[in-house]
């Protein structure tokens, strides 16, 4: 098969808009993968600090659970708060007898 001066100058054209084409498309997707990446990179800082703050709120919970469980049903908070009275009254006695 032979090719004419003209149709080897369209080949080699042709050619040429393929490659200039494919180096265009991959300077994008070299942008777009940069661009992914910071992307991932800014997720997963924020996913840490998402994190931490959901580990703080579940202290937070569990402490308020335990401070719930010590005044007791709504029944007993009057009794448990008489309680804690009388204790620190016992505790000031103490306190006053020591300064003594």
């Amino acid at each position: 098969m032979k090719f004419t001066m003209s149709d080897l100058i369209e080949i080699i054209d042709s050619l040429e808009n393929k490659i200039n084409k494919l180096l265009h498309k991959y300077e994008f997707m070299k942008q777009q993968n940069a661009d992914l990446k910071e992307k991932i990179a800014r997720l997963e800082s924020n996913s840490e600090l998402q994190i931490d703050q959901l580990r703080q709120w579940e202290e937070k919970f569990s402490a308020l659970k335990n401070a719930n469980a010590m005044l007791g049903s709504d029944e007993h908070k009057r009794e448990t708060k008489l309680k804690i009275n009388a204790l620190i009254r016992e505790i000031d006695m103490c306190i006053a007898q020591l300064s003594e």
